[in-house]
């Protein structure tokens, strides 16, 4: 793996790791960001989901006037409270053409480590327009890290609107 291939991103959620796993998947749509830099759909309004297994899907649905959904990737591994893996893939790749996320669920003084590295990147041709240009650069992969920073960072705030719970073991 270079160091252009992984991306990784890490945050503090205010909640114990099976409710973050469940703020992260089943409440998707509440903290994924909006919009054409967020969406597949390009400005579409849409709802992203989790279909919770593995084997199952992370689906942009799109709920305007011509529907329709767009398959982000398949769940490889949906371990509630510890891990999950799913396939990416960009509305402009290619169909065999597939990155990797894994998020990791840990307790953390204040709650959970959410650790998210998204990985596969060398998968991607250098001249590839999900690259905007900066090939195989420390930029690109800088801007890949931004973007889930900014996402993490909206999950973190979602989750401050929520109690700390703890559940029972």
């Amino acid at each position: 793996m270079s160091a252009t291939d992984c991306i990784r991103v890490t945050t503090v959620v205010a909640t114990d790791p099976a409710s973050a796993f469940d703020l992260f998947t089943r409440e998707v749509d509440a903290w994924w960001r909006r919009g054409p830099r967020f969406r597949q759909g390009l400005g579409r309004p849409s709802v992203m989901r989790f279909e919770g297994a593995e084997g199952g899907r992370l689906l942009e649905i799109y709920s305007d006037d011509a529907g329709g959904s767009f398959e982000v990737g398949r769940i490889l591994a949906w371990k509630p409270a510890d891990r999950l893996v799913f396939e990416w893939r960009g509305y402009n790749f290619e169909p065999d053409l597939v990155t990797e996320v894994e998020v990791r669920f840990e307790r953390a003084e204040g709650g959970t480590r959410v650790t998210l590295e998204h990985r596969g990147w060398d998968r991607v041709p250098l001249g590839h327009g999900v690259r905007h240009g900066y090939g195989a650069s420390n930029a690109f992969t800088s801007m890949i890290g931004l973007w889930w920073g900014d996402l993490l960072t909206s999950l973190r705030a979602h989750a401050r609107g929520r109690p700390l719970t703890t559940k029972p073991s």
